[in-house]
């Protein structure tokens, strides 16, 4: 392909009104498609010259294919120019990978990289909380879609025969059939909802963690003891070691070293040590 042709290519791109997915279809519809030895041509001119016009004439002759492949996609409720989006995404990949040298057309070379970023958009955006993570998933995600020839559920030699046909077992396809029924639902009631819709939301029937009366009960004996154990312990201490215990600790008011250092008339540092020494003291008793 010349120059001028795929200048020509791009100029026909770019005439399509912004926002137009039917004009941009038929703009795409309108790029000549290239012949094996205008391919090979642009693709050399690229990988050994890094001539972006190349790349950007094998591009574009290849935009209508990523359309096709696009309206594959549709019954995913996803938005068809979102899809032909990603897919032209995974088609820039190809062409950036692509080896003349190995003996096939681009198109059958790009088909791989246009489907992997149109799966990727489709895992992503079909459910809010992700339907399939690994790599079995995935696959079994596609192909199951695929494999229902009705909305009913799969009967056991269906289930069957898809995990046969699929590598994987008859719980997996059965754990995926579930995963394509499912919907999202809010945890939260939103504020249309009426009263009805808001008793069956989630937040409205899980218990709160600390609603069990045993743990509640519980909890207060425990701070019950340990009160009256600490108390106990601070009987046994001598008047100057429970004073500065209590006002470096249990006052609300916290005094410092220096302030108790002072009012005792040694350094702080011993204050310090009298503190330490009654902590040992304390716990032992606690023990």
């Amino acid at each position: 392909m010349t120059t001028a042709v795929a200048k020509v290519n791009h100029d026909l791109i770019l005439a399509g009104p912004v926002g137009s997915l039917d004009a941009y279809i038929q703009a795409v519809g309108a790029v000549p498609v290239l012949t094996k030895d205008e391919e090979q041509v642009l693709s050399r001119k690229f990988r050994d010259d890094e001539d972006l016009e190349s790349a950007r004439a094998l591009v574009m002759a290849h935009l209508r294919f990523v359309v096709h492949i696009a309206k594959g996609y549709r019954g995913y409720g996803l938005p068809m120019s979102d899809l032909v989006q990603e897919g032209n995404v995974g088609l820039m990949k190809a062409v950036k990978r692509f080896d003349p040298d190995v003996g096939v057309r681009l198109v059958s070379f790009a088909v791989h990289w246009i489907r992997a970023e149109i799966h990727e958009y489709v895992l992503r955006n079909w459910r809010v909380v992700k339907v399939a993570t690994t790599k079995a998933q995935r696959k079994l995600f596609f192909n199951l879609r695929k494999a229902k020839k009705n909305l009913s559920w799969l009967s056991h030699d269906e289930t069957q025969a898809v995990a046969d046909d699929l590598g994987v077992s008859v719980a997996e396809v059965s754990e995926m059939e579930k995963r394509l029924y499912a919907r999202d639902a809010g945890f939260d009631p939103t504020p249309s909802d009426d009263d009805d819709d808001k008793a069956f939301s989630p937040a409205a029937y899980l218990p709160s963690p600390n609603s069990d009366p045993a743990v509640i009960l519980e909890n207060a004996d425990w701070e019950n003891d340990a009160s009256e154990r600490v108390t106990s312990a601070l009987q046994q201490l001598d008047e100057r070691s429970r004073v500065i215990l209590q006002s470096r600790w249990l006052s609300e008011k916290k005094r410092t070293l220096h302030e108790l250092a002072e009012e005792y008339g040694v350094s702080a540092e011993r204050i310090r040590q009298i503190e330490n020494s009654a902590m040992k003291k304390l716990k032992l008793a606690m023990s």
